[in-house]
């Protein structure tokens, strides 16, 4: 999708948001000018018009839920843009300081007993908070980051295998990513030596790998690229990834790829945004994305498929084809995009529009009142999981990734370590204000930037 020239109405709409600036009596013909200029004169403030001049999808007769639930959600889309320009005020901006309230109330103090439904998703709460802190700059105490150690330590499960969700749990490889990326994310080195190492290799090798190279998700589960992103980002982070571990994975991976271009849990399924995110990081830890994507993936069809993702009006991505638009795709499909564009190494090609995707998360994916955390859309509570996936996205969409061939140290998995990015400063791409502004983060595994490798290098001397 693409923005272009401005139509007629959008020429109306910067008409009456501007009639609407000079009708304020209670500032002065300087202040007037310098706010014209910060953003009238912006690629948001442009982005934002063109994108209310649009539709997501072309009408059709035949009325369905599908249909009924898109125009619905263009509808609230429309307004909340539409009241942005009437008020003619400053675009929206990152409530930093209220999504940390809401984060840090979260990991201080006994969650409600509604939370008991999450039982099984211990490690991801304190995964889904911790990471979303440090991404807002703020660092871990000392007490979080001990705390941390100590719960999630305490749900190995010994006679299974692996970590579980909770006290007493079944071992399963999600629940063990979300913890090895809390441990990482302590930066405890203490507690990293306490991780069995080797009893999780033997788990995977025994109960999780498949002779097809794919994985099953715990002793009797199921399988699908989560299971195998999981497995490959554990074994990684630990440094127990092996030839043995990971033979057929990829040839199992590409087999999941859809005829229209992103990737399915399974062979033969739909193609849906977490399980493409799953598979295109999975190959990148394995290879650098120029040699490893275009030899097991169909890159144009995949392209094709990311870049249908982002929808006009609203400027979200979408997880499916005919689904909503909901934040949390902000990472599982905006983060596919580094990786695209690392592959056709086109430094001006850019194959969403992040100003689009910037204006959905800052005004939709934020509530309308002062209050913290981030939601799927309008209409729809803040929680944890979208918190962290729409910063994720957010922090994405700011920065411009490149692999620096010279890390790479040329083991089975060193790829995954050769990432560095550059917060963008064209404002013809986007503009990004100081209040918007969040730490950059790993676009395999999903922390900030330099926390993986640190765990890594850690593994690496202690087993050199």
């Amino acid at each position: 999708m693409a923005y272009g020239a401005t139509s007629g109405a959008a020429s109306v709409a910067k008409l009456d948001f501007l009639l609407n600036l000079i009708g304020k009596t209670d500032i002065s013909m300087m202040e007037r000018d310098n706010f014209v200029q910060d953003n009238y004169k912006s690629i948001n403030f442009d982005t934002l018009i063109e994108m209310l001049d649009k539709e997501t999808v072309l009408k059709d007769s035949l009325v369905t839920k599908t249909s009924i639930d898109q125009d619905n959600t263009e509808n609230l889309v429309r307004e909340i843009y539409e009241k942005v320009l009437e008020k003619g005020e400053p675009l929206p901006t990152l409530k930093k300081k209220a999504h940390l309230k809401f984060l840090n109330y979260v990991i201080s103090s006994p969650l409600p007993e509604g939370y008991t439904v999450l039982d099984a998703s211990h490690p991801w709460l304190i995964y889904w908070c911790c990471n979303s802190i440090k991404m807002l700059d703020q660092d871990l105490t000392l007490e979080t980051k001990r705390a941390i150690s100590n719960t999630v330590l305490s749900f190995v499960n010994t006679e299974t295998g692996g970590i579980g969700g909770g006290l007493n749990q079944l071992g399963h490889i999600a629940a063990t990513y979300a913890s090895v990326c809390s441990l990482a994310l302590s930066e405890d080195e203490e507690s990293w030596l306490k991780i069995d190492r080797k009893s999780i290799y033997n788990w995977i090798m025994n109960h999780l790998k498949q002779p097809d190279g794919s994985f099953i998700m715990s002793i009797g589960g199921e399988k699908d690229t989560r299971a195998v992103y999981c497995t490959l980002c554990v074994a990684s982070l630990l440094n127990i990834i092996t030839p043995e571990l990971i033979e057929n994975t990829a040839n199992w991976l590409s087999s999941c790829q859809t005829f229209e271009g992103g990737f399915a849990g399974t062979p033969q399924d739909e193609a849906h945004g977490g399980y493409t995110f799953c598979a295109v990081a999975s190959f990148c830890i394995l290879g650098e994305p120029s040699m490893i994507l275009p030899k097991y993936c169909n890159l144009d069809s995949l392209i094709r498929w990311t870049c249908m993702r982002q929808y006009q009006l609203e400027g979200g991505l979408s997880g499916r084809t005919n689904k909503l638009v909901d934040g949390c795709y902000s990472h599982w499909v905006g983060s596919i995009v580094p990786f695209l564009e690392m592959t056709i190494k086109g430094v001006n090609k850019e194959l969403i529009s992040r100003a689009a995707l910037q204006n959905y998360i800052l005004n939709c994916c934020q509530l309308e009142n002062e209050s913290g955390g981030l939601r799927d859309k309008p209409g729809k509570s803040v929680d944890f999981y979208h918190t962290n996936y729409v910063l994720c996205g957010l922090s994405i969409l700011q920065h411009k990734y490149f692999f620096n061939s010279n890390l790479d140290k040329g083991t089975i998995d060193s790829a995954a370590y050769c990432y560095n990015c550059n917060t963008i400063n064209n404002l013809n791409i986007i503009e990004i204000k100081s209040e918007n502004q969040l730490n950059s983060i790993d676009p395999i595994f999903g922390l900030p930037l330099g926390i993986a490798n640190s765990m890594k290098d850690f593994f690496v001397n202690l087993d050199s």
